[in-house]
């Protein structure tokens, strides 16, 4: 191997590990007994919860740890089945068909594919068919990267499920939020696909309360309040994402505000805008969506008519994301609105020719007068993986990090 290659393997083996060892969640816990737990021990505790709280709560997979929830609740209560993913979401689809709370485990999100006409075409049309007799599905499925999964143990295939009318699809980011919303998941009557990000399992620590709890499955997070720019993201890629925009508070920022004068013209609406430019910091908002189907679409919107400007972070591909969804809802609810209705129009018509000296009529041929108003101030942004394969050697390319999400920050900012 030459020099050159050799060089370039360290950098890649640095890169690697400086973007998978930065996630820091310890949070301070309130009144109650509180424990410190990694992402995979809150997931463990929230499954003895659900077994323990619920006699119909069943789970399989393959392989069970066939550890401590086993030995508590018996192997007719969880049991490992064959390696097949469709027999065992098609195992699962029946147990719940049968008045059980079923939660089946996928070994790795890569391997869901195969089980994807019992999920799609089963499991998402089961209660509403049934009549919601049928219910009570959660699927497992750990995903993302993990710094050295190559093509087949890094994939992020949420976006598929998205697609599908009847599933609910929740991602956490950390385990007291993952405790939480899997025993929500467990408990809501619609079948879920709950991905866990792998990559958190052991580096996410942070106090998680002991006693049982839910929290809701279509509320968005805000887990930073800002004023120049909304960031989107779920799952694992919210730490980096935090990371960015701890940086970008630190950096100059040139942040294009309109001053606007409006000019009546006849019909016609004319603005002349000025730009402002400051220099202290760029000040982010950072949401966490937690559940991508049903998505808080309010939420976002709030955030983005406070800041005029939105970026969605995801690892899986740009095209065809679950971030191209969040961006079409957006610009029709925020790019260009009615700022008046048609009696409020002819109003200030009549207002400004009265100060104005200056006649203005508007003809009423059925056309639709009004002024309209946008809350972006850029387009819609998006640092995403890439349109390839995943790979293994050039993962810290195809990932969307922290100077990536940080250099999209800077010129949306600044468009």
């Amino acid at each position: 191997m030459s020099a050159s290659l050799r060089r370039f393997g360290r950098w890649v083996s640095l890169a690697s590990k400086r973007e998978f060892s930065n996630f820091s969640c310890i949070e301070k816990g309130a009144e109650g007994s509180w424990k410190s737990l990694n992402l995979y021990s809150a997931i463990n505790q929230a499954l003895h919860i659900a077994m323990e709280s619920d006699p119909r709560a069943l789970m399989l997979a393959f392989p069970v740890p066939l550890g401590r929830l086993a030995e508590r609740f018996g192997k007719n209560r969880v049991f490992n089945t064959p390696l097949c993913e469709q027999g065992i979401v098609g195992f699962g689809i029946g147990l719940a068909a049968m008045g059980n709370r079923a939660i089946a485990e996928i070994q790795f999100a890569d391997y869901i594919y195969p089980a994807f006409d019992q999920i799609v075409n089963e499991a998402a049309k089961f209660r509403y068919r049934s009549g919601n007799q049928f219910n009570c599905l959660t699927i497992r499925a750990p995903y993302g990267a993990v710094g050295h999964g190559g093509h087949y143990h890094s994939q992020s295939p949420e976006a598929f499920f998205c697609h599908v009318p009847g599933i609910k699809v929740v991602i956490p980011r950390s385990p007291r939020q993952a405790k939480g919303l899997l025993l929500s998941c467990i408990r809501d009557p619609n079948p879920v696909v709950f991905f866990e990000p792998k990559w958190l399992y052991r580096l996410a620590v942070e106090e998680v309360p002991e006693d049982d709890y839910m929290l809701p499955l279509s509320d968005a997070e805000v887990l930073r309040e800002g004023s120049d720019i909304t960031l989107v993201g779920w799952g694992a890629q919210l730490s980096i994402m935090e990371q960015a925009c701890l940086d970008a508070e630190k950096a100059n920022k040139q942040v294009s505000k309109l001053s606007t004068q409006k000019f009546l013209v006849g019909t016609w609406v004319w603005t002349i805008g000025t730009r402002k430019h400051r220099k202290d910091g760029i000040s982010c908002e950072l949401i966490d969506l937690r559940t991508l189907i049903p998505w808080d679409k309010d939420t976002v919107e709030a955030s983005v008519k406070k800041t005029g400007r939105l970026l969605i972070s995801h690892e899986a591909p740009v095209t065809g994301g679950f971030g191209a969804e969040i961006s079409a809802s957006i610009v029709e609810r925020c790019f260009l609105r009615p700022a008046m209705d048609m009696a409020q129009f002819l109003a200030s018509c009549n207002m400004m020719s009265a100060e104005s000296n200056f006649p203005l009529t508007c003809n009423g041929h059925g056309s639709v007068f009004g002024i309209l108003q946008h809350d972006l101030e850029a387009p819609i942004t998006r640092i995403c993986g890439l349109d390839t394969p995943f790979p293994l050697v050039f993962e810290p390319f195809y990932m969307p990090t922290k100077n990536k999400i940080l250099d999209a920050i800077k010129s949306t900012v600044g468009y």
